[in-house]
């Protein structure tokens, strides 16, 4: 039997398929047969239907997701997120406040460890403030949050930063490396006797912050380059040099002697270099960097120590022994003497073994009659010959290897401080004798006052001193400190 096919309508329609007029749309909304929310809120297409909302509202209109008014979704998508702010914001400001206190017991603890409560005491002691104490976001601020372009200087003891104070007022900012915590409860007491310092050739000490893991120290900004920098940089070599040279060696000797005697508390500085030695606009000298600086006791003469100090310049005896006595200082400041009359370094490994130690090449070309030899070429003339042996000599009894030996910085800056009034006024070194002049340029014990000798073929002969009479003062200033 052959298979009929039965022709119906398409979903959506109704009527007779077979009828003239045939199928037609069913209006499911008026009908009711819909998903919509309502009559209202459907709209009738061909073979179908679609819900919508009406303007104004949100949503698609079915029994399912229904409309909303746009505003109240607005509304509620605002305060959802004011509420998310607001809780980032409420929590983000106890963080902070929770930081800022953490940060402020932190800065305490550290003020009290370095000693603050104790500088605050002895502050009040006295009839006005000599120091000032500083915030660590006071010297942040100075120092642009310490913009490694500010730093003027490095050392084995710390970083020194160039500083611009809310005055105006340039500074020089030390940040100290990590020191033993132990020694801390004494940093008050050496700051206190630091700041009291007032010599024209010793940097001044404004301040300090001690609210950081290790204290900043504040010092008076010099604005020139370093007496290493002078020597081994510039390189200026002429008669006005070497007068300049002598008067920074004399302004040198004095800032230490005033530090060894004149201090309430004797102060033994522990790393005299050239590069410690500022130098302002007029080539004044400024003793600096008090890094390794002790305070002695009054009733003590010597202190065992924890060798510090630079290479090339340190104290022999002290390195042997750890024993620290104002006559290291004094060693100390031979070899920057050395290095005034030579323009060398005190140490190269660049040079023959036997060169590589300036100081034991200086003496023992000294010691050889080879003085000229080993100075700077250029610096000596007919006029300073004589004040540069006079110097020399100075230098190899600074560097005596018996420290009980070597003389003290007073006695150094007496000597110096002659010689430079024999440069301004020659006409004195012509009305006295030859014994009379080491008077005043040497002790004025008899075992200092030397007799002259044979001077025939001797290169010193021409400048006033025979051959004898420099050979046993050289001897005198080399061999009695072995």
């Amino acid at each position: 039997m052959e298979h009929l096919q039965r022709c119906i309508c398409n979903p959506g329609y109704e009527g007779n398929p077979y009828h003239p007029d045939g199928c037609t749309d069913i209006d499911e909304c008026t009908i009711g047969n819909h998903t919509c929310i309502s009559q209202n809120h459907c709209f009738n297409t061909k073979g179908s239907y679609t819900c919508f909302c009406p303007k104004g509202q949100s949503g698609n209109g079915t029994n399912e997701d229904r409309c909303y008014q746009q505003d109240i979704v607005i509304k509620l998508v605002i305060g959802v997120g004011t509420g998310i702010i607001v809780l980032f914001v409420a929590t983000s400001s106890l963080y902070i406040i929770y930081q800022k206190r953490k940060l402020v017991k932190l800065r305490e603890k550290y003020f009290k460890q370095n000693g603050g409560s104790i500088l605050l005491q002895k502050l009040s002691e006295k009839s006005s403030h000599i120091i000032q104490i500083f915030t660590e976001e006071q010297l942040k601020k100075a120092t642009n949050n310490f913009d490694e372009s500010l730093i003027i200087g490095k050392g084995g003891f710390g970083t020194v930063f160039k500083g611009y104070l809310a005055d105006n007022t340039v500074v020089a900012v030390k940040k100290s490396k990590i020191v033993d915590k132990n020694q801390k409860e004494q940093f008050a007491n050496e700051v206190i006797i630091l700041s009291q310092i007032n010599h024209r050739n010793v940097v001044k000490l404004l301040g300090c912050c001690l609210e950081t893991e290790v204290p900043l120290l504040v010092y008076e900004f010099v604005n020139n380059d370093t007496l290493f920098d002078y020597i081994h940089i510039e390189r200026k070599v002429n008669d006005e040099t070497w007068k300049k040279r002598v008067r920074i060696a004399t302004e040198i000797a004095g800032a230490l002697s005033y530090l060894h005697l004149q201090t309430s508390v004797p102060i033994i500085h522990r790393d005299v270099k050239t590069a410690n030695i500022l130098l302002d606009d007029t080539y004044t000298a400024k003793v600096s960097d008090f890094g390794a600086s002790k305070l002695v006791p009054l009733d003590q003469i010597e202190l065992a120590t924890m060798v510090q100090g630079t290479f090339g310049y340190l104290d022999p005896e002290y390195m042997l022994t750890s024993q620290l006595t104002e006559k290291s200082d004094v060693y100390s400041f031979g070899v920057v003497l050395v290095e005034l009359l030579t323009g060398e370094k005190p140490h190269s490994f660049g040079r023959p073994e036997e060169k590589r130690s300036l100081a034991n090449h200086f003496l023992s070309s000294f010691k050889q009659d080879r003085l000229f030899d080993v100075l700077q070429v250029g610096i000596v003339n007919e006029e300073n010959k004589k004040e540069i042996i006079e110097v020399a000599i100075i230098a190899t009894k600074c560097l005596r290897l018996n420290g009980e030996e070597r003389p003290s910085m007073k006695e150094v800056e007496m000597e110096l401080d002659a010689i430079r009034k024999m440069e301004k006024h020659p006409w004195i070194n012509k009305s006295q004798n030859l014994e009379e002049t080491q008077y005043l340029l040497h002790d004025a014990s008899p075992s200092r006052i030397y007799e002259r000798g044979d001077s025939s073929s001797h290169q010193y002969t021409e400048y006033g001193y025979g051959y004898d009479s420099i050979k046993d003062r050289v001897l005198i200033a080399l061999d009695n400190g072995r």
